[in-house]
C-alpha cells in the first residue's frame, strides 16, 4: 500500500468527480483453477478497488456515499478454520483503519445499503464487471441482469476513474521504474538462455520465475517463441533452431501490481542474417521514431499511423510493397505488416483499465475509433497524450502466411503489395520491439533506467557474451 492519506484523497477526488449518490467498487474473490479450494495463485485484487482502497485480502468492497460524505469497507472477518490454513489476518476493522474509510462493516449490511439507496432512487454506480461472481453478486444485489450490466454501468464513474488512473503520480511512477527493473532482469535472462537446442516452454518458465521472485507475478502470460508473426504465441515444446527467430514479450508486476511490459526479438543463433537484420532494422527505425515525436498534445493515433507511412516507405525499398504511401496506409496495407496498434495506456494494468473498455481509455470525444478497417480496428490508444499518461511503444512487422494467402487470393490492397516477394517471407516469422514510455512536460523518456538490448549490434554483443 501507499500512505492512507493517499487513498482518502483518491476518494475524495472521485466524490467531486461523480457528484451525487453511492459508488461501489467491488474487489475480488479468489478464483479456483480446477476445484474450490486450489486457486490461481497469487491472488490478483481489482485494479480500480485497489486504487482507491489499497487492500490486497480477497472478498471485500467499498462504498463510496458521496452524498453524506462517507466511505464504508465492507467484507467478513475470517474464522478460526481459515487461519489454521493461512494464518490470521487483520480485521474489516483494522483494514478499514489502514484505507482511512470512515466505517466498516459485514458483507451481509451491503445488501442493506443497496436497498436503502434504490428506495430512495438514488444512483448506484458500478464498473462494468468483469468476473462471473461478481456479476451474479450484482445481480443478488441490484436486480440487473449479468447480461445487461456492461450497459447499465455508470459512465460518470468510468469517466472519473479513467480521467484519475491515467494521470501516472509521482509514486505510481516510481512503482513503474520498479517493474521495469523486473522486466530487465526478465528480458536478458531470456537474451542469456536462448540458444539452439533449448525449448521455448523452458525459458518461458525461467522468465516467469524472475516476475514471480522480485516482484508479484507476471503482468500478462508470457510470450515465447520462434513464430513471432502470432500475436499471443504462447511458449511450445518446440526447441529453438538454428537460424529463426524468437519473439520474447513479457512483463511483471510490482508487490503493488504495478506493471512493466517489453518485448525483444533476438536470433536463436546470436547472429542476425541479412534478410532478418534488413526488418529488424525497420521496426528499429519506427521504434526510436516513436520516441522523437511523442510529447503531450499529440494525438497517439497520429503518431501511430507516422509510424505505418514510416515502415510503408522503408518496406518499399525492399520491393515488398508499391505505390503512393499515403494511399497505401488509408487503405489499410499497411496491416499487412502491423494488424495491431502502436501501443496502449499502462499503469496498474498491463493494458490499463482495459475492463472499462478500450473506447473509454484510448479515445475520447475529440479521437474516435475506426472499428470497420483490419489493423486500424485494433488501435487501443488514439487520444492526445497528456504528461504524465505512460504508453507502450511497440511498433512490429510480421510475416502470417495466412493473411498474405487471403489477401492474394482476394486481391486487397494489390495496388500496394507486392504478392510474389511477400510468398519468399512466409517463413520468416515476426519482429516486435516494444518499451514502456513515460510523457513527459515536454517529450517523453523511458520507463527503466538500464535498456534491455534492442539496438543489433547490442543484442548480438549481449547474447555473445552469456
Amino acid at each position: 500500500m501507499f500512505d492512507t492519506a493517499t487513498y482518502v484523497r483518491r476518494r475524495n477526488e472521485l466524490k467531486k468527480l461523480v457528484k451525487n449518490g453511492v459508488i461501489i467498487l467491488f474487489g475480488n474473490n479468489e478464483s479456483p483453477a480446477n476445484f474450490p479450494n486450489n486457486g490461481y495463485h497469487p491472488f490478483r485484487q481489482d485494479s480500480s478497488f485497489l486504487y482507491y482502497f489499497g487492500l490486497q485480502r480477497d472478498g471485500l468492497v467499498g462504498v463510496i456515499d458521496i452524498d453524506n460524505d462517507k466511505d464504508i469497507l465492507i467484507g467478513d472477518d475470517i474464522d478460526i478454520e481459515d487461519i489454521v490454513w493461512f494464518g490470521a489476518v487483520d480485521s474489516i476493522h483494522d483494514m478499514a483503519q489502514k484505507a482511512g474509510t470512515t466505517d466498516s462493516a459485514q458483507m451481509k449490511s451491503l445488501k442493506l445499503i443497496c436497498n436503502d439507496a434504490m428506495s430512495k432512487h438514488r444512483k448506484i454506480h458500478i464498473l462494468p464487471p468483469y468476473r462471473h461472481d461478481i456479476k451474479i453478486q450484482i445481480f443478488d444485489l441490484l436486480g440487473i441482469h449479468p447480461c445487461q450490466q456492461k450497459e447499465s454501468a455508470s459512465m460518470p464513474l468510468i469517466k472519473a476513474v479513467v480521467k484519475m488512473r491515467s494521470t501516472k503520480e509521482p509514486q505510481e511512477i516510481e512503482e513503474l521504474e520498479r517493474a521495469a527493473v523486473i522486466g530487465y532482469k526478465m528480458h536478458t535472462t531470456a537474451m542469456r538462455l536462448t540458444q539452439p537446442g533449448v525449448t521455448e516452454k523452458f525459458i518461458g518458465g525461467q522468465v516467469d520465475g524472475i516476475a514471480n521472485s522480485y516482484g508479484s507475478m507476471v503482468s500478462f502470460p508470457t510470450i515465447y517463441t520462434q513464430h513471432g508473426e502470432i500475436m499471443h504465441g504462447a511458449p511450445s515444446m518446440n526447441v529453438l533452431e538454428e537460424g529463426r527467430l524468437v519473439l520474447c514479450d513479457a512483463g511483471a508486476e510490482t508487490i503493488n501490481n504495478y506493471c512493466s511490459d517489453n518485448t525483444r526479438t533476438m536470433p536463436v543463433s546470436g547472429k542476425f542474417t541479412q534478410k532478418q537484420l534488413e526488418i529488424y532494422s525497420i521496426v528499429e527505425a519506427c521504434h526510436d521514431y516513436t520516441l522523437d515525436v511523442a510529447k503531450p498534445g499529440t494525438k497517439y493515433a497520429d503518431v501511430h499511423f507516422a509510424v505505418c507511412r514510416l515502415m510503408f516507405d522503408k518496406l518499399k525499398e525492399l520491393g515488398l510493397t508499391k505505390g503512393n504511401t499515403d494511399e497505401a496506409v488509408k487503405a489499410g496495407a499497411h496491416a499487412m505488416f502491423l494488424p495491431h496498434g502502436l501501443g496502449h495506456m499502462m499503469g496498474m494494468d498491463v493494458h490499463d483499465m482495459e475492463s472499462l473498455d478500450q473506447i473509454n481509455v484510448g479515445f475520447d470525444e475529440e479521437t474516435r475509433p475506426n472499428l470497420e478497417q483490419f489493423g486500424t480496428n485494433c488501435l487501443r490508444m488514439g487520444r492526445r497524450l497528456e504528461e504524465g499518461f505512460v504508453v507502450t511503444d511497440e511498433p512490429g512487422i510480421y510475416f502470417i502466411p495466412a493473411l498474405i494467402d487471403e489477401w492474394k487470393a482476394n486481391g486487397h490492397c494489390k495496388d500496394f503489395l507486392n504478392f510474389d516477394k511477400l510468398e519468399t517471407y512466409k517463413d520468416f516469422g515476426g519482429i516486435r520491439i516494444e518499451d514502456d514510455v513515460l510523457i513527459t512536460k515536454d517529450g517523453c523518456r523511458f520507463i527503466g533506467k538500464d535498456r534491455i538490448p534492442y539496438h543489433p549490434k547490442d543484442v548480438e554483443n549481449f547474447m555473445d557474451n552469456k
